[in-house]
C-alpha cells in the first residue's frame, strides 16, 4: 500500500524569542533574551505586576512582585547556572515564567514559578496588551517577541478541505506543530512552518493562539485547512487541560477537548489569536473523558474527522466520525482494543482514504511501536514501513510526485531537567525508498 521509507533528515530549531510581526495581536506568551557576561536582569512588567529573572554570575532566580507582595523562586538543584553563561533568557509560556541560561549550545532551565498559585493571570488579553520589558546590568544584544520553541511535535501538514497538501507560492509544503515549552502541555502553542521537499529545511512562518473562556490559549495538535476562500481550524484544548488528581479524585480538572474556528486572514503567516467554539465528537458506546489529534477532510460530500478519545488520562484510542457538516457528526468506528494509539491522520490514497496512526510502546505487545494503517471502518489493512522513533511519531503523510515524505517526531527533550515532561521533540523526516 505504502513504500518503505528511510529517514533522510533529522531536525530540531530551537528558538527562544521570536520577533513578533503581528504587534497588535497579544500572544499568549513572551520572551526576552540577552547575551552576558556577567551579573544581569531581564524583567516583564503589566500593570502592578513585575516579573523579574536575575543572575549574578553563578546563579538563577526569579522575583515576582504583585501589588505590595514580593516572593522569589530559585531551584536549589538546578539554579547554579556557574560560568560560561553565554545568553540569557525570561519566558512566558500560559501561566508559567522561566528562567533560562545558555553554554554549551543548550538551553537550560534554571528557575520557574507557576504565575496562576501567585494570583496572576498572564492570559488575559488587557495583562498581554500591557506587557513591557526591560534589562539590566550585562544585558546586550537584547531579543524580544513571542516565545518559539524547545522542540517540535504534533507535526500535521496543512491541506485543501479534500485532504491534498497546500502548497506556498514557490512550491513549499506547510506544516503547523506543537511548538514546545519549557514544561508540560499548558506551555507550549501551535506553529506554522514551510517544509522544502528537496532540502528538508524547515522555516517558522508564524503561530496560531485561541481565544475562549476569556483567555489567550497556546492550544496545540492543531490542522490547519484551506475551505473554499477560508481557513478552518481544528485543534486541542491541551493549553488548559488539567488531569485528576489520583490521590485526591475531588480536586477540580480539566479535560481535554476539540474546538474549531474560522478565518479569512491568511494564517500561514504572522501571529493570529482566533476566536474558537467547542466542536462536538461523538463518542457513543465506549467511555471517553477527553477527546483530541482532530484531522478534518471532507469526502464523497460529508466531512471525516480522525481523532483520539480517552478512557482514562492516559490510555487513549483512535476515533472516526463522519457527517454532513461538522456541526452533525455521527461516529463511524472505534478501536478500543488500544490504549496508547494516537496522531489519527485520513490520507488521500487511490479515489479515497485511509487511516493511519501511531501506536505506542503501552499498547498491547502485538500492537506495540509501530504504524497501523485502516480502512474507513478503522479495519487495519496495512502497516507502515517507517522508522518508529522514541514517543509517538505521528504517521504524516505527504505525496511529493511519484514519492511520499513521512514527516515525523521523537521524545528527545530539550531545556534541562526543570522542566520535566513536555519539551520534545526533534523532527524526523523519512522518504520513500520506490516510487
Amino acid at each position: 500500500m505504502f513504500p518503505e521509507f528511510e529517514i533522510v533528515r533529522r531536525q530540531r530549531p530551537v528558538t527562544i524569542a521570536v520577533e513578533s510581526t503581528s504587534p497588535s495581536r497579544p500572544a499568549a506568551n513572551a520572551a526576552i533574551e540577552a547575551a552576558c557576561d556577567g551579573p544581569a536582569s531581564l524583567t516583564f512588567a503589566s500593570g502592578g505586576d513585575v516579573l523579574t529573572a536575575s543572575y549574578d554570575g553563578r546563579r538563577v532566580w526569579l522575583t515576582v512582585t504583585t501589588g505590595s507582595r514580593r516572593t522569589s523562586h530559585a531551584s536549589r538543584r538546578h539554579g547554579r547556572a556557574g560560568r560560561g553563561v553565554a545568553r540569557f533568557a525570561l519566558t512566558l509560556t500560559g501561566t508559567m515564567l522561566t528562567a533560562l541560561t545558555f553554554a554549551g549550545g543548550e538551553w537550560v532551565a534554571r528557575a520557574r514559578v507557576d504565575l496562576a498559585e501567585l494570583g496572576i493571570e498572564p492570559r488575559a488579553e488587557s495583562w498581554l496588551a500591557g506587557l513591557t520589558t526591560s534589562h539590566e546590568g550585562s544585558a546586550v544584544d537584547v531579543r524580544t517577541g513571542a516565545f518559539g520553541q524547545l522542540g517540535l511535535r504534533d507535526i500535521r501538514v496543512v491541506t485543501y478541505a479534500d485532504g491534498s497538501p497546500f502548497r506556498d507560492d514557490d512550491g513549499s509544503l506547510l506544516l503547523t506543530a506543537t511548538s514546545a515549552g519549557p514544561g508540560f502541555f499548558p506551555t507550549a502553542h501551535t506553529s506554522v512552518w514551510t517544509l522544502d521537499p528537496v532540502t528538508y529545511d524547515l522555516v517558522h512562518r508564524g503561530a496560531l493562539y485561541f481565544r475562549r473562556d476569556g483567555l489567550v490559549h497556546g492550544d496545540h495538535a492543531t490542522h490547519l485547512v484551506r475551505d473554499g476562500d477560508e481557513w478552518l481550524v481544528a485543534t486541542s484544548t491541551w493549553a488548559s487541560f488539567k488531569a485528576p488528581d489520583k490521590t485526591d479524585p475531588s480536586k477540580p480538572w480539566n479535560p481535554v477537548g476539540v474546538i474549531v474556528a474560522r478565518s479569512r486572514e491568511d494564517l500561514t503567516r504572522g501571529e493570529h489569536v482566533l476566536d474558537a467554539s467547542p466542536l462536538t465528537l461523538p463518542t457513543d458506546g465506549f467511555t471517553s473523558v477527553g477527546v483530541w489529534d482532530p484531522h478534518l477532510v471532507r469526502h464523497d460530500g460529508e466531512w471525516l474527522v480522525g481523532y483520539v478519545s480517552a478512557e482514562r488520562y492516559f490510555e487513549f484510542h483512535p476515533v472516526l466520525a463522519g457527517g454532513p457538516s461538522l456541526d452533525a457528526l455521527a461516529l463511524r468506528a472505534a478501536r478500543t482494543d488500544r490504549r496508547a494509539t494516537e496522531g489519527t491522520t485520513l490520507v488521500p490514497l487511490g479515489g479515497t482514504f485511509v487511516v493511519g496512526a501511531s501506536d505506542g510502546r503501552d499498547n498491547p505487545r502485538r500492537v506495540r511501536a509501530r504504524y497501523p494503517i485502516f480502512d474507513l471502518d478503522l479495519n487495519e489493512v496495512a502497516e507502515l514501513s517507517s522508522a518508529y522513533v522514541s514517543n509517538l511519531p505521528w504517521p504524516t503523510l505527504i505525496p511529493v510526485g511519484n514519492e511520499w515524505l513521512h514527516v515525523a517526531f521523537d521524545g528527545t527533550p530539550h531545556g534541562g531537567r526543570l522542566p520535566g515532561y513536555g519539551t520534545h521533540g526533534e523532527v524526523v523526516l523519512s522518504r520513500s525508498t520506490r516510487g
